[in-house]
């Protein structure tokens, strides 16, 4: 192949083939939204500025240990936050109205794109673009580590909260995204990140007192931090997948209300396993509420297939 040739597969061909359809359809679309490039070209102004600040008064070392050093390690860490765990994450809270209002959910699913790609392709666009605008931002974090004599260790720390607390916040807005009107959005919303708050805060909190964040002690914390990052991730785009669900047998509940009772127990839950195993325990019981909201929504499988008929008496339509 020319080198002609090469350059024009390369432009027809920008995203690897392996990218699931649905990320590569959002991540083409949210690439050219001002929603994000505005946000990603004032951002390193601002970052700028930020840097510059924290030189002049001496208010870039964070005090503090754990998740909550990114709120303490002065103005550009503020702003990183603000931008990639806020503004951007928030983008998805319409990611499924398009999918939903106008019907093109049923026909994703009659490919052989299931109701776990879908929203597993939108979380992973969404959180990819706060990786990507984090990573471009890396340049000043690496200049306060050189110029501030600032602790490698707490910029990473401060770098994977940011990523965790991303996944997090936009998990949360593509579930609430999946239900009609704004009030019921803005609702759905503030409970999941109230849930969220307190589900994987006790457990945080209690094994960070008990054992610390550093050292081989402070395993059980950042072992309790992965599994809150995963489980309301989960329950945020199971969420999503519940308002997906195309019909219901008679006697089955309402996915999505379910899914709703999920985020108002979960906390309890967690926090009970926490307390009984002595803080040990915490990551235990976020692991169970997630397995409880990976299955909340299993459809129905039989070993024989039914014929249409029966398929129309048992099942009814999802309103």
């Amino acid at each position: 192949m020319t080198a002609c040739g090469r350059l024009n597969a390369l432009g027809t061909h920008d995203l690897p083939d392996r990218f699931d359809p649905v990320t590569v359809k959002e991540l083409r679309q949210n690439l050219r939204r001002t929603t994000f490039v505005a946000p990603f070209l004032g951002v390193h102004v601002l970052a700028a500025v930020a840097m510059v600040a924290e030189f002049r008064t001496g208010a870039s070392r964070g005090v503090g240990e754990g998740a909550f050093l990114v709120f303490t390690s002065g103005p550009l860490w503020l702003l990183i936050s603000a931008v990639c765990i806020g503004i951007l994450p928030l983008g998805g809270l319409v990611m499924m109205r398009e999918e939903l209002e106008e019907g093109n959910h049923e026909l994703l699913q009659l490919t052989k794109l299931g109701r776990w790609r879908v929203v597993f392709g939108k979380l992973a666009t969404l959180w990819g673009l706060s990786a990507l605008t984090l990573v471009s931002l890396l340049p000043y974090v690496v200049v306060r580590y050189l110029v501030g004599g600032i602790e490698w260790w707490r910029e990473m720390t401060c770098v994977l909260t940011v990523l965790g607390a991303a996944a997090v916040v936009g998990a949360g807005a593509i579930g609430a995204s999946s239900f009609r009107g704004l009030g019921a959005r803005a609702a759905v919303f503030l409970l999941y990140l109230g849930s969220m708050l307190v589900g994987c805060g006790i457990p945080m909190a209690v094994a960070g007192g008990m054992f610390g964040t550093t050292g081989w002690k402070g395993l059980y914390y950042h072992l309790t931090t992965l599994a809150a990052v995963a489980t309301y991730s989960l329950i945020g785009i199971s969420l999503a997948r519940s308002r997906m669900r195309l019909a219901l047998l008679t006697y089955e509940v309402k996915p999505s209300g379910a899914m709703i009772g999920v985020l108002i127990f979960a906390p309890f839950f967690i926090g009970l396993v926490t307390a009984m195993s002595v803080g040990f325990g915490g990551w235990i019981g976020l692991g169970l509420a997630a397995l409880v909201a990976a299955r909340v929504d299993t459809t129905p499988t039989s070993s024989t297939p039914r014929a249409p008929l029966a398929r129309a008496i048992h099942e009814k339509p999802l309103e």
